[in-house]
This record gives structure tokens, sequence and C-alpha cells, in this order.
């Protein structure tokens, strides 16, 4: 099993990465979807993160406001902390889940936006970073969410800096071009990830 961390910026083109690899048969585990999962109705995740954030987070259907409780957390770096807290263990729990149950020979690449903030470059056996130039991140970011130029550049400023990710990175995806470009981009290193994981040592 060959584990890679896919990780990127807002607006990088993770998803569109993750996507075409899955086509070529990876396993993907998404850190974003997990994050919703883990708080679904009913589970102990919904229930610590409305005892520790209230009601104005709740939703009338009894579930999670994520908007509302997107508000809050970004605004309050300690809250933003307290979230990542109650919900980071889980989330990692359900991602182990996963990857045990994949194929002994599965390339399983963990979708994870906040790799670098979290410390957790090292746990994979290859980290491959998603890279745009700030200015195409920032546009791409405005035209995707409906965003005004400051919202986007504040979202961008929350998270870690293009050179801080590939300080990180062992392979690169240049998401400087069109979609085109991207997947051609993708598929060069998934060639490379599927080279490296027949070079590996079988258990």
């Amino acid at each position: 099993m060959l584990r890679v961390a896919l990780t990127g910026g807002l607006a990088s083109g993770k998803t569109s990465v993750a996507d075409r690899w899955a086509e070529h048969g990876a396993v993907l585990i998404d850190s974003d979807l997990l994050a919703r999962e883990v708080v679904g109705p009913g589970t102990p995740g919904l229930a610590s993160v409305l005892e520790r954030f209230g009601d104005q987070v709740r939703a009338a259907d009894g579930g999670l406001d994520r908007k509302a409780l997107g508000a809050v957390v970004f605004a309050d770096p300690e809250a933003r902390k307290d979230l990542e807290r109650l919900l980071h263990p889980l989330i990692r729990a359900r991602a182990a889940e996963l990857e045990r149950a994949a194929p002994p020979d599965a390339i399983v690449v963990h979708v994870i936006p906040l790799l670098v903030e979290t410390g957790r470059a090292e746990g994979f056996d290859l980290v491959v970073v998603v890279d745009l130039p700030t200015e195409v991140q920032l546009r791409r970011a405005m035209a995707r969410d409906g965003s005004s130029a400051e919202q986007a550049r504040a979202r961008i400023a929350a998270q870690a800096g293009r050179t801080e990710r590939l300080a990180v990175a062992d392979l690169v995806v240049d998401n400087a071009g069109d979609r085109d470009q991207l997947l051609v981009e993708a598929d060069r290193v998934w060639q490379e990830l599927v080279r490296r994981a027949s070079a590996a040592p079988r258990p």
C-alpha cells in the first residue's frame, strides 16, 4: 500500500486531481467528507459540537448549521482550535478505518486541505501538493464561491502559505493552466505514484 497525502490551498484544484486519480483506481479518503460524516445526525461528534457552541450552530432540523459554525470559528481562532480538538481525532479514526479496508496493493490518497496546518505531512509515504500562483488562486476562489476579493484573500491568508506547502511536497501538480492542462499534470503525477508503488517492498 502506498499512502499519499494530497493537499493544496483554497480553490487549488485538489478535488479535480483526486477525482482523476479515483478514475485511475486510487482509493480516496477525503477529510472534508469525513468532517461532514462525523457530525452527522445522531453522532457523538454532533453532540460535542452543539455542547461547545450551543444553539447558534444548531440547524432547524436539529443538525449542524455549517454556515453558522463557519462564521463563528473563522472569526475566533480559539473557537477554531476548540472545533479542531473535537473533530480531528474523529476524522483521523474514521480515515484509519477506511484505510484498513483498502486492498493491500492500493494507492490510498488522503485528501487533506489542512495537512501543513495540522502538522501531518510526515505521516505519509508521499505528499503531493496542487500548486498555483496566488493571484490565480484568488480569481478562482472568487469565481467559485461568489466571494469578494477581500473575503477570498482573508480565507487564503488563514491557510498555510504557498511556500510552506511546497516545502513539504514530494511531488507537485501544477494548476496554473486550464482544466485540460491540470488533467495532464494529474496523470503525470499519477504515473509516478504507480511507479513508486510498484517499486515499494512487499510486506
